[in-house]
């Protein structure tokens, strides 16, 4: 029998145990997670590696929770409260959350509470409003009557989360499943689990019932005990596509339901009457974000044959601007890679690109002063054509490739020549022509002149950038069973 104890764990970072249905409980694995920091190379703190025991039992007990109704049957307003709390609370402890966040991935703070904590707070009062607002209950008029169609949750969620932005991420799986009343297992990405145990117990804090929601700190040996598991009805995944696959085709082969947010390769495409000193400053950031550790990294950047050197030029001088450095360091804007395996994989795509042709207008080099950590700075191809790996694979890193077009025909022809469909951009100065051009590329977000992702409105890909929607009434929805009644000819339920 696993014991359980309502104590916190012995410091702040350091964790002795797992958080199991809302209490601290003691694991059955003996293997340890620890977390260094991808800046600095220090110790950042512990917590147990959950093995597939530990998966079990927090499996079983979000299985209890949910038979039990103490979450699911409460009404859609009590659990858009507590999901409302949660965003209070991390705003009330921004600061503390941040720096925490930033010693496990290495972003500055100032990038956590922009990139992270702004967007994970808005899709928390998105996903409280949405269920409010939501129909759970209605009639409809059909061939032989009336029937009443009701929306329920899903059941017990497997939410598995990637490494670079994990509040962002955590914020927006927790939040439409436990809306939709569904009980959680989260696990968090190995690089990344402090922080998953520090909004746990702000949802247990801001009311959420015991039982309702566990974390299973691990590698993909966790995840696939998780994912492989039989009284978990749903899997939500965010990460590579390649392990996307893998999770799709195991929910393929039981039947189970999965969300899919997965890689992408997003094209910009500069028209030719974009002014590049206005633009220049944010289409070089949308492809340099979080050290170019983004999914939505708008990393090829599509530019009229005629504009090149112009354009280039800008974006050279706006990525000089961007300067890496150190969690402390006030004025850094870029972080380091993940881990040295990630630097290094980077490097090699920088090679190829090289051995290929481009020419690295501005290349990349390990900046002196922070060798404690895994920092890379920016590199900007030119001369690249879209059939070259760097154009074709997501590098996860500070690379965008500059390609070159002569017609916007062929530039939504480059654009759309691509395995993925998470996001783009189009920068003009006629946003009506640039709604244009949005309807001809074949990707699940857009943005015109900038890019975000909206709280309030559906976020996903086409194609291998995965499958299912993210944010607002359809990420909601994507956590809902629906039920048709049908009920006796001639019964009217409004007599």
């Amino acid at each position: 029998m696993t014991d359980t104890v309502d104590a916190a764990p012995t410091t702040s970072r350091d964790y002795a145990e797992l958080y199991i249905g809302g209490k601290w409980t003691s694991a059955h694995s003996t293997d340890v997670l620890e977390v260094y920091s991808p800046a600095t190379g220090q110790r950042v703190g512990s917590t147990p590696l959950a093995d597939e025991t530990d998966v079990d039992t927090a499996v079983r007990t979000a299985r209890a929770a949910f038979d039990s109704g103490v979450w699911r049957n409460k009404t859609p307003e009590e659990r858009a409260a507590v999901v409302a709390k949660v965003a209070d609370l991390i705003d009330e402890r921004g600061g503390e959350i941040a720096e925490l966040v930033s010693s496990e991935m290495g972003a500055p703070p100032s990038a956590v509470a922009t990139l992270q904590q702004l967007p994970a707070t808005g899709v928390l009062r998105e996903y409280a409003k949405a269920a409010i607002n939501y129909t759970w209950h209605e009639y409809r008029d059909g061939l032989f009557g009336k029937t009443q169609i009701t929306r329920e949750p899903v059941g017990v969620v497997g939410a598995i989360t990637a490494w670079n932005v994990p509040l962002f991420l955590i914020c927006n799986k927790l939040g439409p499943a436990l809306s939709a009343g569904c009980s959680v297992v989260l696990k968090p990405a190995p690089e990344t689990p402090l922080s998953a145990n520090v909004i746990a117990e702000l949802f247990t804090e801001a009311g959420l019932p015991e039982g309702v929601l566990s974390v299973v700190p691990g590698g993909p040996d966790t995840g696939k005990a998780l994912v492989a598991h039989p009284d978990v009805d749903k899997i939500t995944f965010t990460g590579s596509t390649a392990a996307g696959k893998a999770i799709g085709a195991a929910c393929g082969e039981q039947l189970k339901r999965c969300s899919l947010e997965l890689g992408g390769k997003s094209a910009a495409i500069v028209l030719a009457d974009a002014d590049p000193a206005e633009i220049a400053g944010m289409l070089t950031f949308t492809g340099l974000m979080n050290t170019g550790q983004a999914c939505v990294a708008q990393t090829r950047v599509l530019v009229p044959s005629a504009k090149r050197e112009e354009i280039v030029g800008a974006m050279v001088e706006a990525a000089k601007l961007l300067k890496p450095g150190l969690p402390d360091d006030p004025e850094a804007q870029l972080g380091p890679l993940i881990t040295e395996k990630q630097r290094s994989k980077v490097e090699d795509y920088i090679r190829q690109g090289k051995e290929a042709g481009a020419t690295a207008v501005l290349d990349s080099t390990r900046p002196e002063g922070l060798e404690s950590g895994y920092y890379l700075s920016p590199t900007i191809f030119t001369g690249v054509t879209n059939d070259m790996t760097i154009a074709r694979e997501e590098i996860f890193g500070p690379v965008i490739s500059v390609i070159d077009y002569d017609t916007e025909e062929e530039a939504v022809a480059i654009a759309n020549d691509s395995d993925y469909g998470l996001a783009g951009t189009v920068w003009t100065a006629d946003v009506e022509h640039g709604l244009e051009i949005a309807a001809q590329i074949r990707t699940g977000t857009y943005g015109v002149n900038w890019y975000a992702i909206d709280p309030g409105s559906p976020f996903g890909g086409y194609k291998n950038s995965g499958i299912g929607r993210e944010n607002g009434p359809e990420g909601l929805e994507s956590y809902l069973e629906h039920k048709s009644v049908i009920l006796p000819m001639g019964y009217d339920p409004n007599a």
